[in-house]
């Protein structure tokens, strides 16, 4: 026989579906005792009368599918409540609608890309003015170059190495991509002899290193509460990436993984300091008891 908490079969009963919950909470001041007897798989004493519950590695599950006890209340509380995933589930049906009848591009023909085709104008004109497309990219070599002097100077002066943990994290990640999946160059591509990387050299397509270092960059701000900085590498980014595709230096997947990237390993790059952090306290701490 196996005796399992109540306060734990009612904070797993609470949090069993992932919207609305059809489940009632059994209350407290009805239980009999404050042990729930589990005798195979089924429970007693938790809220009377209630459908039998089975226990799954410590977690409870009810003896019947969830949707059996759905009402039609619960799922205009689901459209009412949960409006962003009711998109998203739209959003799904929708794009597989479209991934199955789509047509797909042919081997001969160059990548479909509608970054590409918004861009058209702007593409246009900095292949009819060389010079400004080289001010440009000059202008976007400095901004990548900001970006690099605040994530090392967050580190070696203000003594903050998240930023720069996730900028190592992020460009080894992209590396490994890069070698694993080489897009080929675009056939419109505009290069500078100024651009970052400088010079008219190799580089990977995806995923693009400018918007995520920008993205590492604009969050480490935000947490400093520099928040007109952040707001300026923002912008700066969005300007950058309107200028990628122009050039056709990047695809949009890659600024959009990019921007993801960004983001993601910003987020490791935390976990990985809390985790030494942690374990640096629980170090300290048995040191001194040595002591």
């Amino acid at each position: 026989m196996k005796r399992v908490s109540s306060a734990n079969v009612f904070s797993t009963i609470a949090t069993t579906t992932l919207l609305t919950s059809p489940y009632k909470p059994p209350d407290k001041g009805n239980c009999k005792s404050n042990n729930v007897k589990v005798m195979g798989n089924k429970k007693t004493g938790v809220h009377g009368n209630v459908a039998d519950y089975h226990v799954f590695n410590g977690g409870v599950h009810s003896g019947k599918p969830s949707f059996m006890k759905w009402t039609l209340n619960d799922v205009v509380n689901v459209v009412r409540s949960h409006r962003i995933p009711c998109v998203f589930a739209v959003g799904m049906v929708f794009f597989m609608y479209v991934e199955y009848t789509i047509r797909m591009v042919p081997h001969s023909s160059p990548p479909l890309d509608w970054g590409f085709l918004l861009t058209r104008s702007f593409h246009r004109a900095l292949a009819s003015r060389p010079l400004l497309n080289t001010v440009l990219a000059a202008l976007n070599t400095v901004f990548v170059l900001m970006q690099t002097v605040y994530i090392v100077w967050a580190w070696v002066i203000e003594g903050r190495p998240r930023a720069t943990i996730s900028a190592l994290f992020m460009f080894t990640c992209r590396g490994i991509l890069g070698c694993s999946t080489q897009l080929p160059l675009p056939q419109e591509f505009l290069g500078s002899g100024v651009d970052f990387p400088v010079g008219n050299v190799s580089f990977f397509l995806f995923f693009s290193g400018h918007v995520a270092g920008a993205v590492i960059a604009s969050l480490d701000m935000r947490r400093m509460q520099r928040r007109g900085m952040a707001w300026l590498f923002d912008i700066l980014n969005v300007l950058q990436s309107l200028r990628l595709l122009a050039t056709r230096g990047h695809y949009t997947i890659d600024l959009a993984v990019g921007l993801g990237a960004g983001i993601l390993f910003d987020f490791l790059a935390g976990k990985y300091e809390q985790s030494k952090t942690t374990k640096t306290s629980t170090f300290s701490r048995s040191m001194k008891e040595i002591c």
